[in-house]
């Protein structure tokens, strides 16, 4: 099953809550033991009770997803702070200038791990800064002592904030991993019904007519042609994905485009590569495909394709010299379930952020612009 959303950060979130309250442990020890050397001491117990109040509320509301957002993040910041420019007159300058440890201590950087474990490396060395140059504020003398504090706030908040972005991406790729399981999975139920009724009887129409003369034989040859497309369909492979290679590489159009030349398609391609990253060129391919076998179904004759790099876009061209495509035609098709143009060419178009363009008229053919970005959207 797929893990919740942000359950890799779950032990995040809990050992930050350890880690307050074990630093809150330690000022509360550092507090009875200089109690007499601070110069208000009452009001050292005023703070240390809200420090206490704030690490419950904390505890609670970052145990909670949906509480794990600005406002609680802003308001745990602006109470550390709030404490720690409180330090100057509640411990006393001559107390700190005598080596009396500050209020917050190693509590302090409670806000500093929530902002890294909430947004990553950034953001925790944001709060970082904050923290640490309030802590600073309150000191008249800034030593080495005084640096090295800051330092190891800053490397938290880097190091952990570093972490919870590891997590948050071994997640993501979990869940794809799982979605991918499930889409297999369902692909193979498919397979199998698909292979009881719709494979069996196109085989067999191609198997009968393969022989006969005229729109007979015609029939069983496309028949034979939607087996193979459907088998790779529900396979999960298609030639042109089958061919590419693996890994996230530039792949030259050029290469998948020259395929589908013959002697009734002319193809039309610059001199030097064009370049397309691997998804980009498989989608653009079989959208060209698509287009070129809509010209041999519906138009017949020759067909010419033009390659055009543009620098941020490519276009191909699919135009045919056939009886054009009348007015409403294609919504009609699309109204019957037909989805050629629609999914095959313009759905696979769109989802690159491209753009499909068909200029028809009847008797003067159609002509298919096919524009893509050169990294997809």
């Amino acid at each position: 099953m797929p893990s919740p959303p942000g359950g890799f950060e779950v032990p995040l979130w809990r050992a930050l809550t350890v880690f307050r309250l074990a630093s809150l442990a330690y000022v509360c020890a550092l507090a009875v033991r200089d109690a007499d050397r601070y110069a208000h001491p009452y009001a050292v117990g005023a703070l240390i009770l809200l420090m206490i109040a704030w690490t419950g509320a904390t505890a609670v509301g970052y145990a909670r997803p949906a509480w794990r957002r600005w406002p609680l993040l802003l308001a745990d910041l602006a109470v550390v702070v709030a404490i720690v420019l409180a330090t100057p007159w509640v411990v006393g300058r001559m107390a700190l200038t005598h080596g009396v440890p500050t209020l917050g201590v190693a509590w302090m950087a409670g806000p500093v791990l929530a902002w890294a474990v909430s947004g990553g490396r950034r953001r925790g060395t944001v709060a970082a800064l904050i923290v640490a140059g309030a802590d600073l504020a309150t000191r008249e003398r800034i030593g080495q002592s005084s640096f090295t504090g800051v330092i190891l706030m800053l490397l938290a908040g880097v190091v952990v904030g570093h972490v919870a972005r590891l997590a948050a991406s071994a997640e993501e790729r979990l869940q794809r991993a799982v979605e991918l399981e499930a889409a297999t999975r369902e692909r193979e139920r498919l397979a199998r019904g698909i292979h009881d009724s719709v494979l069996q009887v196109l085989a067999l129409v191609q198997r009968r007519g393969a022989d006969l003369p005229g729109e007979a034989g015609e029939l069983a040859r496309l028949a034979g042609e939607q087996e193979a497309a459907l088998r790779a369909l529900i396979t999960g492979a298609s030639p042109t994905a089958a061919s590419l290679p693996e890994g996230g590489e530039a792949v030259d159009l050029r290469t998948l485009l020259g395929r589908y030349a013959s002697a009734a398609v002319a193809l039309s391609a610059p001199a030097t590569p064009v370049p397309l990253p691997r998804r980009v060129a498989g989608e653009l391919a079989a959208a060209t495909g698509a287009a070129l076998d809509n010209v041999g179904r519906h138009a017949g004759g020759r067909a010419w394709v033009l390659i055009e790099d543009e620098g941020e876009t490519v276009t191909v061209s699919i135009r045919d010299e056939g009886p054009g495509i009348p007015d409403g035609r294609l919504a009609e098709a699309a109204a019957q379930g037909r989805l050629g143009v629609t999914q095959s060419i313009r759905g696979r178009v769109t989802d690159l952020g491209g753009t499909v363009r068909i200029v028809s008229a009847p008797e003067a053919g159609t002509e298919i612009e096919l524009s893509v970005p050169r990294s997809p959207r």
